[in-house]
């Protein structure tokens, strides 16, 4: 018999007075009901939002970090067709300058040594302009307008390890993007038709080793919005998950664990999602490129292997209807961290 998760329909705090996991946020939520109240755990709380552009002929992400004793932030994209792909990372001890609020939209700015970023929130719209000075031997100037509707359900959920290591996860697809990347005298059109952001939004005390699997997708395809969030490893035997699909805004929660199958000496080999006990997640993933980073700092390790490319199978409806998947861009990693 599967388990199914608790899902919250009124507002929660995250913690209670004493910083501690609130036993009441344990659960899952089609909204942002959850309120992010962290507090205490000094050196431990981290924050950050991580925005996935998917378009036409580009992939732009951007992630702004808060971990207490640093900030880390960074900007990336990959053209499909000729695979170029730049990145373009800035970490800073002890900042002050930079604030990450409670919630997953609210105003955000960054600025040092040549990487400009600023988040404007109103009105249902994120306004997302980013400046970067040598982008692989170019200036990147991006500007970007992101809508997140109030009427398309996103993935809000807790996962419990103990009342002081908990996290709280946001995922929000398929939000439709206008605007545009300019790269040196290339310029890159979004148009919200079939260009669609995912945003991750974290807030929580983790563990100091995390591994994870996670895998994402945001197309429309065959006049359907259709989005993708699998994650694997650092949920294990908590209770909760961070899996779904997503119809036209409307969130299928499933209830299982998934297992990522998938080449640690070749991250290009076909990777395989599933369910642990169902059939309801059967995804093969093939990527097409993969990007590769590692940072080694005194308080801060990292290595990722993140595979940009499509996935083809199915995912199934709790009344037993298959959502056939056949061709859907998106990306998968594989992320260790030491922080």
């Amino acid at each position: 018999m599967q388990h199914l998760e608790r899902e919250i329909t009124d507002p929660v705090r995250l913690c209670n007075e004493k910083g501690q996991l609130n036993p009441e946020a344990i659960g899952f939520a089609r909204q942002p009901l959850i309120e992010s109240n962290l507090r205490g755990h000094f050196l431990r709380k981290k924050r950050w939002n991580h925005w996935c552009v998917f378009g036409p002929e580009i992939s732009f992400s951007m992630t702004v970090s808060h971990f207490d004793y640093a900030v880390a932030c960074s900007v990336y994209f990959l053209n499909y067709d000729n695979q170029r792909f730049h990145e373009k990372s800035i970490v800073l001890p002890f900042p002050k300058s930079m604030r990450i609020g409670s919630k997953a939209f609210e105003s955000c700015h960054f600025s040092h040594e040549g990487l400009a970023i600023e988040l404007k929130d109103s009105d249902g719209k994120t306004e997302m302009s980013i400046e970067a000075d040598d982008f692989d031997n170019e200036t990147l100037h991006a500007e970007l307008e992101i809508r997140h509707p109030d009427s398309c359900d996103s993935l809000n959920v807790v996962i419990p390890r103990s009342r002081n290591l908990f996290q709280l996860t946001g995922k929000y697809p398929s939000l439709p993007v206008k605007g545009s990347v300019r790269i040196g005298d290339r310029k890159y059109e979004f148009d919200p038709y079939d260009s669609f952001a995912f945003l991750d939004c974290s807030r929580g005390i983790w563990p100091r080793e995390t591994a994870r699997n996670w895998a994402i997708a945001s197309q429309r395809v065959d006049g359907r919005i259709i989005g993708l969030n699998f994650g694997g490893k650092w949920t294990d035997g908590t209770g909760m998950t961070e899996n779904a699909f997503f119809v036209d805004g409307e969130m299928v929660k499933i209830h299982e664990d998934v297992f990522f199958n998938y080449s640690r000496t070749d991250y290009t080999v076909p990777w395989e999602i599933r369910t642990k006990f169902s059939d309801d997640v059967r995804l093969d993933f093939f990527p097409f490129f993969e990007r590769a980073a590692k940072s080694n700092l005194r308080l801060l390790k990292s290595e990722i292997h993140q595979v940009y490319g499509y996935f083809k199978g199915y995912v199934r409806y709790p009344d037993g209807r298959k959502l056939n998947i056949r061709q859907l861009l998106g990306s998968a990693e594989d992320y260790y961290a030491k922080w």
